[in-house]
């Protein structure tokens, strides 16, 4: 009998232990955002990234000082935004809607670890082609409509993005952010350029993977006018 309740204890104990355990290890999402916080912190800097607000971002013509490394920070969604080039063409008009192409590299902040980037040739596994590819080969495509300072955008099947996050169609808030600073055009001429940005997108403003996981991710994105 003793050695049964022991054995009964010694049960009981361990599954406290176990309990315990566990609720240590969870957790929650409070503590997932203290950590993705402390990531951007940390990126911010180890990049050495020059923070300026969106009222010296105004003062300056709505542009940031490359050479000082400057980003914006945009309080309403928490975004930081460098504009590298604000592009040939002219902005999206309200009311228009634009077919966009894309080259991007996305970089896991969090994890420090490249993601996936489109820009120069990149190979992985991709199982929805079940085959390796080379990534800048998929451009990705996204159809833009601008309502006032509002814009709405779905990606449109065949680019990396659509197949790299499961075939969502469904463009990171984040990568519109930019397009009431830059203009959506096509270089015709010597010396044109596309529009191009660097952001950090909180996991609120990015794909639905790192909404999920609570990561916030670095973008160097290239937006050009589609023919």
């Amino acid at each position: 009998m003793k050695s049964m309740k022991s054995k009964t204890i010694a049960a009981l104990l361990l599954g406290v232990v176990l309990i315990l355990c566990s609720c240590q290890d969870y957790e929650t999402y409070g503590d997932k955002k203290a950590k993705e916080r402390e990531a951007i912190s940390r990126f911010l800097s180890q990049q050495n990234i020059k923070v300026i607000s969106e009222t010296t971002f105004k003062e300056q013509g709505e542009t940031t000082d490359t050479t000082a490394n400057e980003y914006v920070y945009l309080n309403r969604n928490g975004v930081y935004m460098q504009i590298r080039r604000k592009g040939c063409g002219d902005m999206l008009e309200e009311g228009k809607t634009a077919t966009v192409l894309c080259r991007f590299v996305e970089y896991n902040i969090l994890a420090d670890s490249m993601l996936v980037r489109n820009d120069i040739p990149y190979f992985i596994y991709n199982s929805y082609l079940g085959q390796v590819i080379d990534c800048s080969q998929y451009v990705d495509k996204m159809s833009v409509l601008r309502s006032g300072t509002t814009f709405t955008a779905s990606f449109l099947a065949g680019g990396m993005m659509y197949m790299y996050h499961s075939t969502s169609t469904s463009v990171p808030t984040g990568w519109l952010v930019p397009l009431n600073y830059i203009n959506i055009g096509r270089p015709d001429k010597e010396g044109e350029e596309t529009a191009k940005v660097r952001l950090i997108v909180p996991h609120s403003q990015g794909t639905a993977d790192a909404s999920s996981s609570v990561y916030p991710c670095f973008y160097e994105i290239q937006y050009e006018q589609a023919r």
